[in-house]
């Protein structure tokens, strides 16, 4: 692949610093890099490929003579929506790992295994990297989509801490200690709190709303029947969740569990006798798709459960929006 000038908007935060792993991981081709964050985090030092940098300030001149190619934005809502249009003003692709853009009918969302046909559909300059509950659901369903069709979808989600940046994993650390919680509305240690993002007025919360919304977006197709339930757990890294799926077809269950066998980024794990299913604490570190405890749902007449886990930092966000970065480059679209 041709090397290009990239960016990394939010490079001091936690999908920020796993931002700079993966490039140097997946050895993705660089020329130059820059990276930006807030004043008060600008000025300081991050060391990528064996070479130290100096963070610098996001402002709305910061990307003014640098001929950059590809922007990687994880630095919330509020800065991706002032500052991607601007980057994208500039020629630059921005990949933005905030819920800013997702549900712009005009910018692509994508999870590179499932649609990267919708790469090519850009009018905005601005592609958005999916909810992470909803990546990792998307990969081991993809197959079953096409093989099936997918009537109807229930996500029950068991999310880690990490989800909520830094101050959830410090809430559940200090919980652990005996401390209170200065984050979450209650305590996270040794608990489960049914609420993760602010409640809407229909009763659920903005992270099951995104999973119902993104989950059509991304298949393209709003015939799709969606709910969902997201627990935060506590649990450092890696989310779980439970899918129950209703089928439009009948099935056997051998050929469901080949073809998620059979997908790109999956891992499957499935061997009850022996104790053998996805562990978030497995997961934690990898970038693929653990799937396992697949079987039939008796109480419909085509239907599977699937429990499926992932790293959310890593495949969640910042490997998701990598893959796309590469996609975008394979395609020579930058």
């Amino acid at each position: 692949m041709k090397k290009v000038n990239v960016a990394v908007v939010g490079a001091t935060g936690m999908v920020g610093r796993t931002f700079l792993k993966v490039l140097e991981e997946r050895q993705f081709p660089i020329e130059n890099v820059y990276f930006f964050s807030s004043k008060k985090s600008a000025g300081s030092t991050i060391t990528f490929a064996g070479k130290d940098y100096v963070v610098e300030e996001l402002t709305e001149t910061a990307f003014d003579g640098k001929n950059i190619q590809i922007a990687l934005f994880s630095a919330g809502g509020a800065t991706s929506e002032k500052f991607a249009p601007i980057a994208a003003s500039k020629g630059i692709i921005v990949v933005d790992n905030s819920a800013q853009w997702r549900m712009d009918p005009d910018v692509p969302l994508i999870v590179p295994e499932v649609n990267p046909e919708t790469i090519k559909e850009i009018k905005k300059g601005i592609i958005a990297n999916p909810n992470c509950s909803t990546i990792q659901a998307m990969v081991p369903l993809k197959p079953l989509y096409e093989k099936y069709g997918l009537k109807r979808i229930v996500f029950s989600t068991y999310q880690a801490v990490s989800g909520s940046g830094v101050r959830g994993v410090k809430d559940l650390e200090d919980g652990i200690a005996g401390k209170p919680n200065q984050f979450y509305p209650h305590p996270i240690a040794f608990n489960c709190l049914p609420h993760i993002d602010v409640f809407m007025d229909n009763g659920y919360t903005k992270e099951e709303m995104k999973m119902i919304n993104e989950t059509k977006k991304i298949f393209n197709d709003d015939s799709i029947k969606v709910t969902a339930t997201t627990v935060r757990v506590p649990v450092r890294g890696a989310h779980s969740e439970s899918i129950n799926v209703e089928f439009n077809k009948p099935f056997e269950l051998e050929d469901v569990v080949e073809a998620i066998k059979n997908t790109e980024g999956v891992v499957l794990v499935d061997n009850p006798a022996k104790d053998e299913y996805p562990l978030a604490v497995d997961a934690e570190g990898h970038d693929e798709v653990f799937v396992g405890r697949i079987r039939r749902d008796f109480s419909v007449d085509n239907g599977i459960n699937l429990w499926v886990v992932a790293d959310n930092i890593r495949k969640g966000a910042a490997t998701n929006a990598v893959q796309i970065a590469e996609l975008l480059v394979k395609n020579d679209l930058v």
